[in-house]
């Protein structure tokens, strides 16, 4: 008995209904790299104003993005890039802040 094969687009993690979205896309790719970037310049002390700007800014365009997210692929990333730029922020003020004694 031969059956039409279908593409399983319903279940799983990284499902996409097959459409572009460019800005999604673009949200997301800028969320990752703010927040690995955040996150790794968290850890060290003299780098606070680079890990707290790029922390803010990767939860403010994360944040967007997930208000406009159409996908869960979408939805998974921004979520990653979101906590690692949580951190990295959270970690920068703690190290210094955003203006670091200039005020």
């Amino acid at each position: 008995m031969a059956q039409a094969l279908r593409p399983n687009t319903v279940g799983g993690l990284f499902a996409t209904d097959g459409k572009p979205h460019p800005l999604q896309d673009t949200l997301l790719a800028v969320t990752l790299v703010l927040g690995i970037t955040s996150f790794v310049t968290a850890m060290f002390h003299d780098l606070h104003l680079l890990s707290s700007w790029t922390g803010l800014v990767g939860i403010l365009t994360g944040a967007y993005g997930q208000w406009i997210s159409e996908t869960t692929r979408e939805r998974f990333g921004l979520i990653l890039g979101l906590g690692a730029s949580g951190i990295g922020f959270f970690l920068g003020m703690a190290h210094g802040g955003l203006f670091g004694g200039v005020f």
